[in-house]
């Protein structure tokens, strides 16, 4: 019987010893505090999104009921004075507030907080297309909250502005740093 040989030359052993090839990384090689600047965001907005929630299921508890009463039971539950000019504010703006006004504003308040879910899980995975989706989003709030600030000038309006006005800061200079790391590996 003949015996079978089998020839390979040099070429063919290093095809077969090398490594097989690695699977793209899906996290990015992020610094530990930009990992917990985008934490950090992501759960600002995760809060945003838990307090626009809350607001939408109040308002749409308050949607059968008769607003002033409701207010009257809570400041005599809180024991304020119904007498007071607090209470005689709310009292005049209850007035104003319909079934359809508060149905609306539930609408837009849960769709606002889809909106945030999404920011904030997106971030808290660091996932690059939130902290776009989040530049996007903010920056286009930021006029509207500065006409907002120019009609009632309050500190958390002003609160707000800043830190929505620190968020698209961080995070565009995050991508930035991102991208251009991405083109010095790409051209080495």
């Amino acid at each position: 019987m003949g015996t079978l040989q089998v020839n390979t030359n040099r070429d063919e052993q290093t095809e077969l010893s090398a490594p097989p090839p690695q699977p793209r990384r899906f996290r990015r090689n992020l610094h530990p505090e930009h990992r917990r600047g985008l934490l950090l965001i992501g759960l600002f907005k995760l809060a945003k999104a838990a307090l626009s929630v809350g607001l939408g299921v109040g308002a749409l508890k308050l949607l059968h009921h008769d607003v002033a009463t409701v207010i009257l039971r809570i400041a005599d539950a809180l024991r304020i004075d119904p007498e007071s000019h607090l209470i005689g504010l709310l009292m005049i703006k209850a007035d104003l507030i319909d079934p359809n006004k508060l149905l609306h504003f539930s609408i837009i308040t849960f769709a606002y907080a889809g909106v945030c879910l999404v920011e904030g899980t997106g971030l808290m995975l660091e996932k690059r297309w939130a902290e776009y989706f989040t530049v996007t989003l903010t920056s286009l709030a930021l006029p509207l909250e500065c006409y907002e600030l120019y009609k009632e000038f309050t500190p958390l309006r002003v609160a707000l502005l800043l830190v929505n006005i620190l968020v698209v800061a961080y995070l565009v200079w995050l991508l930035r740093r991102q991208f251009r790391r991405e083109a010095a590996e790409s051209e080495s």
